[in-house]
Formats: structure tokens, sequence, C-alpha cells
């Protein structure tokens, strides 16, 4: 897998620096640079490039403008170069994939990397996928009807790995296997691991939706559960049981959603 790459930064010694660390990286291609954001957008429209390191800031077009002026179409993965570190909260919640500080470390580097490579065959994986719908709906259309019939099982590709979550000032990129339970509060999230606890501002609605339903099932109206955390099922009365967690949370199930208990023992 070739990662076709653009850089965009105003100052080329900058382009160069980045360059030569990239030359370590084979599957790297760098396509194209250029000096200021005018031209990073007409380069990203032209070349659809997977990836563009982007620094934020340029003189008339700074990076976020030129994310902002890609918005019709569909966008690359982006890296944030900058050395300042005050614009890293903007970064995150412009979707990026990571945020490097000048000048670039190699570790940092190959880390933002491999996160790119991560979400690009994430991406050609459901490509693969839509493909294989188009040609069997054409050339075999009962077929297609059995596919669709076990989609209903969900592919993990479709769902979070990392979340971002802006708590108390900061960004925390929290590995989705490390959630024990969800908790929620109107239009906010309570996120609990094993270590910590932040708030992410969304509805419950929206982040089962980023969840794999395979481990995150909701055991109450405002509890979500990551089911393997799950130590021990406790009956409780009226049909209501409480589920053990690893850390030694007890989660109660109400009786809307004790199915999802029946995982557990049967």
């Amino acid at each position: 897998m070739t990662i076709r790459t653009i850089l965009v930064d105003d100052e080329s010694l900058a382009i160069q620096g980045l360059a030569l660390r990239l030359q370590a990286h084979e599957d790297v291609d760098i396509i194209e640079t250029c000096n200021n954001g005018r031209e990073a957008i007409r380069a990203i429209k032209t070349h659809k490039p997977d990836l563009v390191f982007l620094d934020i800031q340029m003189p008339g077009f700074d990076g976020f403008s030129v994310v902002q002026g890609l918005m019709e179409v569909e966008p690359p993965l982006v890296i944030f170069c900058t050395a300042y570190s005050d614009h890293a909260i903007r970064a995150f919640e412009a979707q990026a994939v990571d945020y490097l500080l000048k000048p670039v470390d190699e570790g940092r580097l190959a880390d933002a990397l491999d996160r790119v490579r991560q979400r690009l065959t994430e991406k050609r994986q459901v490509q693969e996928i839509e493909k294989l719908r188009e040609v069997l709906a054409e050339v075999a259309p009962q077929a297609m009807t059995d596919f669709a019939a076990d989609d209903d099982a969900p592919a993990s590709n479709r769902f979070e790995k990392l979340i971002n979550i802006k708590d108390r000032g900061q960004i925390f990129r929290v590995d989705v296997d490390s959630i024990e339970r969800i908790d929620a509060a109107g239009d906010y999230m309570c996120i609990y691991t094993a270590d910590n606890s932040l708030i992410l501002r969304e509805t419950m609605k929206d982040l089962e939706k980023r969840l794999d339903p395979r481990n995150f099932q909701r055991v109450h109206r405002s509890t979500i559960v990551n089911l393997s955390q799950v130590r021990q099922v406790k009956p409780h009365t009226n049909g209501e049981c409480f589920l053990v967690l690893e850390s030694g949370a007890q989660v109660k199930v109400s009786r809307s959603y004790r199915d999802v208990v029946a995982r557990f023992v049967h």
C-alpha cells in the first residue's frame, strides 16, 4: 500500500526536513509540495492524495482554512504540523489523524503514520465491500439479497478504535477497548476506563453508532457497558440483575435490557 502524500508549509526548510524524515518510510510517496494554503487546496483537489502534512500558521489561508476549503470534496487524512502547541484542540476538532510539533520527532512521526496506515486499510476494506455489492447486484441479484441478509453482523472496521475526548482543556486519545462503561447525563457522556473518567459532549444515540455493538451494549436507559469487562452476573429482584465489571464496579441491568444478560448465561 502506497500512501500518496502532499506536504504543505510556507517554509521550504521545513518541507525539506519533513521529506528527509519520511524517506525512512518506504510506503510514503510524496507527490507534491505546496508553500501556501491556496496551492494546497488546488493540489489536493487535483491529485486526491491519501495524506496531507499541513502546517497551521501560513500567510493567507492557514491550515484550518485549507480543511474548510475541502468541505465539498472527500478530504484526505490530515496530520497537522506546527511550532506551537496551543492549536492542538482545534486540530483534533478538525478530525486530524495527529498533531506534530516542529521539529518533528521521528518516533512521533512513526506513530502517526501507523495510525494513517490503519485508517487507510479500514477505508479500503469498506471500498472493496462496496465494489463486491455492486458486482453482485449486477450479475447475481439473489446472491446480493443473501449478502445483505448476512450483513446484519456489523464489520468491526466500521467502528471507532480510538475516541478523542476534549476534557478540562486537554485532548485524551482513548482506546475504545479500554472503556469499561459509559453513563449518560443529558448531552454529556461520562467515559470510565480502569484508571480514569472523562466527560464527552455527545448524545448516547450518536455515541452508540461509533461503538461495535458486539462489544458495547446498553444495559440501562443511560448506561452502556463493554461486555468484555463483565466478570460476574448477580441476580436481583423483579427480573433485574447487576453486572460486576473487571474493576469491581457494579452496573444494574434493567428488565428492558435483560436480553443482554442472556449472552452470559447460555
